[in-house]
């Protein structure tokens, strides 16, 4: 263990050292991508006013679409939480043409246009679809509801919960698995113990990126929930009916809530704030 903290940190020195060397010939490009990302986000910000910014807070509807994406977009991070781990554990083991098939759908809703998503969405969970028609009766409609708001966001934001979990379990040391073995664990209780622990910084991973991803979602959620209205939807419909004025100060409404979350997010994952990457 103690030889594992030494090597550890000696790595960590020595990759320091190398930024460190290569700063003069990376800072430029470096630069100008940070730039890219954060040019407009402070343009948009500093346009705001006080007053602006509370009356569009003033607004009920706004409220309540900020608070809607907020809580749907933890009850996506949750559900793919649950449901992603076990199939990127699956997936960190297999090595054949299944697996390599599995992780390709898993990514299938990255290179899909989200509007393209939401219609498909409606085949399965729309007041006809597959799931939708049968979960009616029972009193669960996923059509211009919450449930289907989780239910674009999880499409859109799972590949982010997988693809971390997965890379997390593949950086466990198989040797660990196998000496958990030999002293009499089961294969669950070498999941549960080893495995999990092990990985549990990439999963919080996942579950910070899905919750960013969910949040943010418009094009799958306008196509089969359109109302009630989540925030990146009520931006747009702001923006139909006055322009930038009331649109872009929603937008660093949901700007703020989103950044404080997904700190608070990131700071329940330890070291400081940071979310280790797998």
């Amino acid at each position: 263990m103690a030889g594992g903290i030494v090597a550890a940190g000696e790595a960590g020195r020595a990759r320091g050292t190398l930024g460190r060397a290569l700063f003069p010939l990376l800072w430029f490009p470096s630069g100008l991508l940070l730039a890219f990302v954060l040019l407009p986000m402070l343009q948009m910000t500093a346009a705001q006013s006080l007053d602006s910014l509370g009356t569009v807070a003033a607004m009920p509807d706004a409220r309540s679409a900020l608070w809607l994406s907020v809580q749907s977009a933890a009850i996506t991070a949750v559900v793919a939480a649950l449901l992603g781990t076990p199939l990127a554990f699956l997936l960190s083991r297999g090595n054949g043409r299944m697996a390599r098939l599995v992780e390709a759908l898993i990514d299938l809703p990255l290179a899909v246009p989200h509007t393209v998503a939401g219609i498909a969405l409606l085949f399965v969970f729309g007041r006809r679809g597959l799931v939708g028609a049968a979960t009616a009766p029972l009193g669960i409609e996923f059509w211009g509801s919450e449930p289907g708001i989780v239910a674009a966001m999880l499409f859109v934001s799972v590949p982010f919960m997988v693809n971390s979990a997965r890379l997390g379990f593949e950086a466990v040391d198989p040797r660990l698995e196998k000496v958990a073995r030999t002293l009499g664990a089961t294969p669950l209780e070498v999941l549960w113990r080893v495995n999990l622990p092990l990985a549990r910084q990439a999963i919080w991973t996942g579950v910070v990126l899905t919750y960013a991803r969910s949040i943010s979602e418009i094009g799958a959620v306008m196509v089969l929930a359109y109302f009630p209205m989540t925030a990146p939807v009520k931006i747009y419909d702001l923006y139909l009916q006055s322009g930038l004025r009331e649109s872009s100060a929603m937008a660093v409404l949901l700007l703020m809530v989103s950044l404080s979350t997904f700190l608070v997010m990131r700071s329940l994952a330890g070291g400081g704030g940071r979310v280790s990457r797998p």
